[in-house]
């Protein structure tokens, strides 16, 4: 059985994780499918975003498989978050925008996985938390690391280090997520964001990831570095053209 359900419209996909049963946790077949997928949309240009969601409307991802944890030694654990580390970093390095629409219960690693994307809608009635110490670990595949960077590490702190979930209201207020709403509000943001540029688009997230924690000055370089990738595009002689005709531009990613 497939480890998601892909369903495309136009420039964006969705990705269901098809795990209802387990809550759609985080399994070794899941997370390889997952890094497989994301290599594919990253070598696709017709695919510019892709939503990420969970089956059913009681997780989006409820962390890892713990039953299948409990059978690993402790060697194919680390082997295992070694794995997810890269998946999840695949994600952000990726020119496609991965929108997460978190319909339901994500913890621990599901926390993690909606860190890893670019925007979040939440579900009205969803929650999130890194509640790993309340097994005897700690976040593994960058939770403590993202949530800090995303919220601030006195807010991250407490998250993490009390274990405890957060609602689609305090998720918002804390700046854990863009937005509540639904799925189609998911794919409306997803919608928005394959409407311009896609170089353009890719530059900018990559200088909003990778300045986010430079000095100025070098985060400036940077930025300049971002924007150089776009001079010579066909896309940006096209948007001037679209400018000064007043029509929308088509953009080609070239």
């Amino acid at each position: 059985m497939a480890e998601f359900l892909i369903e495309a419209a136009a420039a964006v996909e969705r990705w269901t994780i098809n795990g209802e049963a387990r809550r759609n946790a985080l399994s070794k077949a899941m997370v390889n499918e997952l890094a497989s997928n994301v290599v594919r949309v990253s070598h696709a240009r017709e695919v510019r975003a892709v939503v990420l969601t969970g089956a059913g409307d009681k997780a989006f991802c409820a962390g890892a498989d713990l039953k299948e944890r409990a059978a690993m030694s402790e060697q194919e654990v680390r082997e295992f978050l070694g794995t997810l580390r890269r998946t999840f970093r695949s994600l952000e390095k990726s020119d496609c925008v991965f929108v997460a629409f978190i319909n339901g219960a994500a913890f621990g690693g599901g926390t993690e996985l909606a860190l890893c994307c670019d925007l979040r809608v939440m579900a009205p009635s969803a929650e999130m938390g890194l509640t790993e110490v309340k097994l005897g670990i700690i976040p593994g595949a960058g939770g403590t690391q993202r949530l800090p960077r995303l919220i601030g590490q006195g807010a991250a702190k407490e998250l993490i280090l009390t274990g405890r979930r957060v609602a689609a209201e305090e998720a918002l207020r804390l700046g854990l997520v863009n937005r509540i709403g639904s799925l189609a509000d998911a794919h409306a943001l997803a919608t928005q964001v394959v409407g311009n540029a896609p170089i353009a688009v890719g530059a900018a997230k990559h200088a909003i990831a990778n300045g986010a924690h430079l000095d100025l000055d070098a985060a400036l370089e940077l930025e300049q570095q971002h924007y150089q990738r776009t001079l010579g595009t066909e896309d940006r002689l096209e948007g001037l053209r679209a400018f000064a005709e007043k029509r929308a531009p088509v953009f080609k990613g070239r």
